[in-house]
């Protein structure tokens, strides 16, 4: 399994955020790039950055991304408001390993089809979820599709992974739901990353026991519920 530290970036900071809502905000660091240092220096080998202003439609943190992508030499995946040609191609241009898209992938199939064989395996598709439902612009929106048949109905494309965020979950320590996400597992071909309510190392190993490729650590590493520099080579040792 690989853990991968969230970099979510709002306002030209560093912040998490409790349920996915802007107003919302325990965390609130001021520079960017030493964040993704930090987190790099405790043993992480990748980086989930997230244009949460993007995703949201309120503006942009593309100089914060940039100075990541051009300072550290390790994978990094980029989301947030990536939703037509020119910014998935400007995002992967720049140096991002993967390009996460929700809102377009989820609403244009035939996009997302081109986009994935433009980029083969390096477009992982965020299925975010609540109560079974897929979210939408920044997770404001319900689709109107369920989970599990959206991701099934991935079949086919080369895609780099699915990642499903828990979103009733997100920011809460809650626990993670490892029964959902064994569900997920068991819909797709596809690697499935985790993010939502992961707290503990337990939660790391119910999620690697579950077929979880990966597993995206926001809030329990920012508060210190989990220490970062153990979930980084502890997840290693797990089995995906």
């Amino acid at each position: 399994m690989i853990a991968w530290p969230a970099v979510d970036l709002k306002g030209g900071r560093v912040v998490q955020l409790v349920g996915g809502r802007p107003q919302d905000e325990r965390v609130s660091l001021a520079d960017p790039l030493a964040v993704a240092r930090h987190w790099l220096e405790l043993g992480f080998r990748g980086l989930h950055v997230i244009d949460l202003d993007a995703a949201l439609g309120t503006g942009s943190n593309r100089e914060s991304i940039a100075a990541i992508l051009a300072a550290l030499d390790v994978p990094v995946q980029v989301g947030g408001g990536l939703r037509d040609d020119a910014a998935l191609d400007a995002c992967l241009a720049a140096g991002a390993a993967r390009a996460i898209v929700g809102t377009r992938a989820v609403r244009d199939r035939e996009w997302l089809q081109r986009a994935a064989l433009r980029h083969p395996h390096r477009i992982v598709v965020a299925a975010d979820t609540r109560a079974g439902d897929v979210l939408v612009r920044g997770w404001t929106e319900g689709a109107g599709i369920d989970l599990l048949e959206f991701v099934a109905s991935l079949a086919g494309l080369p895609l780099a992974g699915i990642l499903v965020t828990d979103v009733s979950r997100e920011g809460r320590l809650a626990g993670a739901d490892a029964a959902l996400f064994g569900k997920v597992v068991a819909a797709t071909a596809h690697a499935v990353l985790a993010a939502g309510g992961i707290a503990t190392l337990e939660d790391l190993r119910r999620l690697a026991d579950a077929g979880v490729a990966g597993a995206v650590l926001g809030m329990s590493i920012y508060a210190g519920d989990i220490d970062g520099a153990t979930a980084a080579v502890v997840a290693r040792e797990f089995a995906a």
